[in-house]
């Protein structure tokens, strides 16, 4: 499966932004989906997950409460909404595929669990 994040783009803090991750050469319903976000001179984190059915979701401490994940397997393309943003938040994005066939914390947050990644898109949170 082809991956592609798209929406960031410059914001406010306390603004909201929603980006996209629409896939392509497969069904995005195969797939356990998650995002995850680098910032400069960072390492790449996990910030959420979801389940291929879309029922079970999971969020870093650092975006809960304030970002919402969800999926249209029908679109093939998956959402992360981001509201009450801050400039910490300030990263590139990125969307990847789950490669277990089981989705459990923690392995479900680990980087090293995920493929098919996608190019990223930009958020940057002014102050």
């Amino acid at each position: 499966v082809q991956l592609q994040a798209s929406g960031g783009g410059l914001v406010q803090a306390g603004g909201s932004l929603r980006l996209s991750c629409a896939a392509s050469g497969r069904t995005l319903s195969s797939y356990h989906m998650g995002w995850f976000r680098q910032a400069p001179g960072k390492e790449r984190e996990f910030v959420s997950a979801i389940s291929w059915h879309g029922w079970n979701t999971y969020y870093a401490d650092s975006v809960k409460g304030r970002f919402t994940i969800s999926r249209d397997n029908a679109k093939n393309t998956m959402y992360l909404q981001m509201n009450s943003l801050k400039p910490e938040d300030t990263a590139d994005y990125y969307c990847a595929a789950y490669t277990r066939v089981y989705f459990t914390a923690p392995q479900n947050m680990n980087v090293h669990e995920y493929d098919n990644w996608g190019q990223g898109t930009k958020v940057t949170v002014s102050s």
